[in-house]
């Protein structure tokens, strides 16, 4: 991200509707990147479904999603104000598989506290070597 690169931030009620319509604002695609375009929508979605599934807070609280540009792909980070971090299960028919997809689509991920109540989750996102991600924005 260069110095005066803010990120782009943006609020979702805890719904299942948000996770489309994270997915549909496409903002970290709207900078680069046909080298990880569908990567980081998988990446986007999970943390969101994340979200939206396990951060039980109180009403009127949101998710905040920001993305960050990377050298060569994007940050993508969910904060919510669930103090409960999450946790890899092992896939089944109920679901477990979303933390092994933001770990296999990611270069890393990781959980850090937030200022006040809650969490951020995050993953970075970059193209893989040899496929530089183009940035249109």
């Amino acid at each position: 991200m260069q110095a005066n690169e803010r990120p782009v931030v943006q609020r979702w009620t805890r719904h299942p509707a948000s996770v489309g319509r994270a997915r549909s604002e496409k903002a970290p695609v709207n900078w680069c990147l046909d080298a990880v375009e569908a990567a980081a929508l998988v990446v986007l979605s999970e943390l969101v479904t994340n979200a939206v599934r396990h951060a039980r807070v109180s009403p009127g609280r949101e998710i905040e999603t920001r993305y960050l540009r990377e050298a060569d792909g994007v940050r993508i980070e969910v904060h919510d104000a669930a103090e409960e971090r999450p946790a890899a299960r092992v896939p089944g028919e109920s679901g477990g598989w979303g933390l092994g997809l933001v770990d296999d689509l990611s270069d890393r991920w990781g959980v850090d506290d937030r200022d006040g109540v809650g969490k951020s989750v995050w993953a970075v996102v970059t193209a893989p070597a040899g496929n530089e991600a183009r940035w249109l924005g």
